[in-house]
């Protein structure tokens, strides 16, 4: 019994003092640092697709009428910005994304937020939403043509639908997957409910919502690439759907690039955020 009293009251082994393995040197111990930036081998599978798409054009293994070089998509894009044409329909793309993804995310996290505090809210809103994300939801487009008309109300509300349901699900998933010994706690020292929700609830909830909010992110852009083909005048959308009646693959291509470029930028810059505001969470991932 004193043996292992004193055997708790030593002082922790510190990492130098730790003994090592016999058989071959000490391996390092990997540092989870927390909030760190993320690294930039992630632009190493695009630019092997890239570098691959470049020489099979270079050795001729690609028909340049099926699949343009990547220099001749690059020198179409220079030249379409020049003129003002990709300009205005990247900018126009970009706020119709903006704006749907705004609506989304707000509509995502309030009906995630009453239906996961509130057992009153969960049995009126969680069936509906269910519901919602049942139906196709590019499957509404004729629908809301018929509420909306054909213009940029339409588009923006089947983005915002896109976007807040993956939202919402992962964020009252966080909220319902809270662990009750910490109800409990709060409890047993009386926490005001105003102070549970900002101790305990958030805190707990954040990477579920962070999670969703990715997919939202890449939802947003997913929709905007079918929306911006129906009675469109401007956008990326309409710029490949014109190019598709004059057969301009380069321009097509283009179109495909610049909407896949969003969305890595998008999604990298939700996992920057989320990797600072969750920097006290030690994961392998940091």
């Amino acid at each position: 019994m004193t043996d292992l009293i004193a055997a708790s009251a030593a002082p922790p082994i510190s990492r130098a003092e730790a003994p090592v393995p016999q058989g071959g040197a000490r391996r390092p111990a990997r540092r989870l640092a927390p909030g760190k930036r993320l690294p930039a081998s992630r632009l190493i599978g695009p630019a092997l697709v890239v570098a691959l798409w470049a020489i099979a054009s270079a050795t001729g293994r690609l028909d340049p009428g099926f699949i343009p070089a990547p220099w001749t998509v690059l020198r179409t894009g220079v030249h379409l910005w020049t003129d003002g044409t990709l300009r205005t329909d990247v900018l126009t793309s970009l706020q119709r994304a903006a704006l749907g993804f705004a609506l989304g995310l707000t509509g995502g996290v309030v009906l995630a937020l009453l239906s996961g505090l509130s057992r009153t809210g969960e049995a009126l809103i969680d069936g509906t939403v269910q519901l919602n994300r049942a139906v196709p939801t590019l499957g509404l487009i004729p629908l809301f043509i018929l509420w909306l008309g054909i213009g940029e109300t339409f588009k923006v509300a089947i983005i915002a639908i896109v976007v807040y349901i993956p939202i919402y699900l992962n964020l009252h998933s966080a909220l319902s997957g809270i662990d009750s010994r910490f109800v409990e706690l709060a409890e047993v020292l009386r926490l005001s409910r105003l102070t549970f929700i900002r101790r305990i609830v958030i805190p707990g909830a954040l990477p579920g919502f962070f999670v969703g909010l990715r997919l939202g992110v890449t939802g947003s852009w997913l929709s905007l690439v079918v929306l911006e083909q129906i009675n469109a005048t401007s956008g990326l959308g309409y710029l490949m759907f014109q190019a598709q009646n004059y057969g301009q693959t380069d321009v097509i291509i283009l179109g495909l690039a610049i909407y896949g470029v969003f969305g890595l930028v998008s999604d990298t810059a939700v996992r920057l955020i989320e990797r600072r505001v969750l920097s006290w969470r030690r994961t392998l991932s940091n």
